[in-house]
């Protein structure tokens, strides 16, 4: 299989801790099995787990093959905004999960490309994930990119790392905004008490970086566009509430009572731009706004 090629930023990190922070979905522990496995080279030689990052290092990484997995193609409706030999992009509706997890065995997004695309899915990212580059939480609706090639994975995997990978949000967040566009950059990892939320960790967080610009402003709320520099787990909830400016429908980072009308928060990924794996041209694609999000905004413009 080809390596994944990544460049160390930072100084003094340990190798785990990096290669966990830069290869989407890869657990710490799971890096380290790489290092003990001499999955891992740096300059053409295993590297030691006890060795750090120096800025500029390139470190080749070889993923297993993904172990066998009876997972289960299901005939389920997708919204297929565009495709190609190497590459598919969802629309993905509010309450799909992206792949199975427990608690979710099937009617996943995973178990509908299954059906789609039949064994034309990457396997780098694990077999409970073929194919998956990138997720969305599963209340969380729009676009996301699948890989059907493990040439094209690596290649999405790699603009994923250097942000030429363009991913930009709508949603819907309680309160005013001061300001009409803004930026937070602050470090997120897992919270300390509870395992399951994200919090900002400016100590042993990795860097996420959210772009934000007023589309709208409603009493109680506002409208705003959010471009993703970076792409940590519920990133944009996280950073939203950090300001004081939950998402609505967030029961997680904002009011602990659902908002009248939603299912989930409202939050949609509506455009996606990538350079394609094999002709390296720019695409871009973009989704309207689905049913829920369009209905919020006319309850909301009624309140003017």
């Amino acid at each position: 299989m080809t390596p994944i090629r990544l460049t160390a930023d930072r100084a003094g990190e340990r190798l785990d801790q990096f290669l966990a922070r830069s290869v989407e979905g890869l657990t710490r522990s799971a890096a380290q099995r790489l290092l003990e496995e001499g999955a891992v080279t740096r300059s053409g030689r295993p590297a030691r787990k006890n060795e750090k990052t120096s800025p500029g290092d390139v470190l080749e990484v070889v993923l297993p093959d993904p172990a066998p997995v009876d997972l289960l193609p299901q005939n389920i409706p997708l919204d297929v905004v565009y495709e190609d030999d190497d590459v598919i992009v969802v629309n993905k509706p509010v309450g799909m999960v992206v792949h199975p997890a427990p608690g979710h065995p099937d009617g996943t997004l995973v178990n509908a490309l299954l059906y789609h695309c039949g064994n034309s899915l990457s396997g780098i990212n694990g077999a409970l994930r073929p194919g998956i580059v990138h997720r969305i939480d599963r209340d969380t609706s729009g676009l996301i990119i699948a890989a059907k090639n493990d040439a094209a994975h690596l290649a999405l995997a790699e603009q994923l790392q250097d942000h030429s990978l363009y991913r930009e949000y709508e949603a819907v967040c309680a309160g005013s905004l001061r300001e009409d566009a803004g930026t937070v950059d602050a470090p997120i990892g897992r919270h300390p008490a509870d395992r399951k939320r994200m919090a900002i960790d400016r100590k042993n967080g990795r860097r996420a970086v959210t772009h934000w610009a007023v589309l709208g402003r409603y009493p109680g709320c506002t409208h705003i566009q959010c471009r993703l520099e970076t792409g940590r787990t519920h990133q944009i909830r996280v950073h939203l509430a950090s300001i004081g400016h939950p998402i609505l429908g967030d029961t997680v980072y904002g009011a602990k009572k659902p908002y009248p009308g939603l299912v989930g928060q409202c939050l949609h990924a509506r455009r996606l731009s990538f350079l394609h794996p094999r002709t390296g041209e720019r695409v871009t694609v973009e989704c309207p706004l689905p049913d829920y999000f369009t209905a919020l905004l006319d309850k909301l413009s009624r309140l003017r």
